[in-house]
């Protein structure tokens, strides 16, 4: 398959002169690990001491990377990105809660964006984080078999009923749900309640869609038992594939309690397993469908390939792609424009509960190597051709 990702003209024809530059100098800066650790440590003083900075923040990292600050400020991002053939997946993406009344809060939001969703073509997914739902210190201890007290066996069974509560709505409303990964010592338990999601509901199409990370080199071990399983119990397996997000945090934390870090020991390992995983999956769509979350374009074309020699469809509904909004637009508008099923994950939130992730972000992408080079190549490229 050739690579047709360099058609700038397509990949920023949404995006006026003035966000182009925009893009361009956000990105110039995340190239600079020195710059992006004094930037974060700056804002997030500033928003602890409640320094008025939010205009600043939206009208630059915020507006670049997030649709909105709640669903209804998103739609005009949504809209726009529709006209170009790409899907949106709204994200709400406020991390670090941890009381009752905040998990039962995002439930409540979550049962309100899947009624948003059913009433949208162009938001085909919702999707929420197993951490919104319960305590990630719960998960942790669930995950690594430790009994609980009788109160936190009541926590457990909230924790259960919130993903359930949520599943149902989705189930009967026919809405597909992507439920992110989070990092290794918590996702097990995860994994373990978005498997009886999935026996549960996805009965007669994946409903449920779990994460896989794989730059851990254990997921197609897991990926395969999975799959034996299915087989068994008669479900469909609904998988987004991703590299993941939480690599540093991962080799640290291996590190300072010696155990064997989970990430492969190179990126070219890493490669390596996401292709297989994706290989896998291809070749079993009887029983799997796959959402491929990856920036990376080999990967992207190795699935157009496979979807070529198997005769698959371009708007096949077990299959497709997406991107973070603000970044690798190449990917996203230039598959649309050939017709493929692509969606660009949608983060929204108050300006300041989404800055952690925010944050997240600028620091991945500079720990991603060529992922910020490829952006500020594509971005100085279409600059110059529309000087032409």
């Amino acid at each position: 398959m050739k690579n047709f990702f360099d058609n700038t003209e397509i990949a920023f024809k949404l995006k006026s002169d003035a966000e182009l530059d925009r893009a361009y100098f956000l990105f110039k800066m995340i190239a600079h690990q020195p710059l992006v650790k004094m930037g974060t440590a700056i804002t997030n003083f500033a928003i602890k001491a409640h320094l008025p900075v939010e205009g600043i923040i939206r009208a630059t990292v915020f507006d670049h990377f997030c649709g909105g600050v709640s669903e209804l400020d998103c739609m005009k991002t949504v809209d726009a990105l529709y006209t170009a053939g790409v899907c949106s997946v709204l994200d709400y993406s406020v991390e670090g809660k941890e009381t009752e009344e905040q998990f039962d809060a995002v439930v409540a939001r979550t049962l309100k964006l899947i009624d948003f969703v059913n009433e949208k073509e162009a938001i085909p997914f919702a999707v929420f984080k197993p951490t919104a739902m319960g305590r990630f210190d719960l998960y942790v201890k669930v995950g690594e078999g430790k009994k609980l007290n009788p109160d936190e066996t009541k926590e457990w069974d909230r924790v259960k009923n919130r993903f359930n509560t949520v599943c149902e709505k989705a189930y009967e409303l026919g809405v597909s749900l992507l439920i992110d990964a989070e990092e290794s010592w918590m996702q097990k338990a995860a994994d373990e309640i978005v498997e009886e999601m999935m026996v549960r509901y996805n009965t007669e199409k994946a409903v449920v869609f779990n994460t896989l990370q794989m730059y851990r080199w254990d997921r197609m071990e897991y990926l395969k038992e999975l799959h034996a399983r299915a087989k068994e119990k008669g479900f469909i397996i609904g998988m987004k594939l991703v590299r993941g997000a939480y690599m540093e945090k991962e080799n640290d934390r291996a590190e300072e309690m010696g155990y064997p870090t989970p990430i492969c020991a190179s990126k070219k390992e890493t490669d390596d397993n996401f292709n297989t995983g994706v290989r896998y999956m291809m070749e079993h769509l009887d029983v799997m469908e796959l959402f491929l979350g990856t920036h990376n374009e080999d990967s992207t074309l190795l699935v157009l390939s496979l979807m070529e020699e198997k005769g698959i469809s371009k708007d096949d509904h077990r299959i497709w792609f997406g991107q973070l909004y603000g970044m690798s637009d190449h990917i996203s508008y230039n598959l649309a424009h050939k017709d493929y099923h692509v969606a660009k994950y949608l983060p929204f939130g108050p300006v300041r509960d989404v800055m952690p992730y925010l944050i997240r972000r600028a620091e991945e992408n500079t720990s991603v190597a060529g992922q910020t080079t490829r952006e500020l190549t594509l971005l100085s490229a279409e600059r110059k051709r529309r000087k032409m």
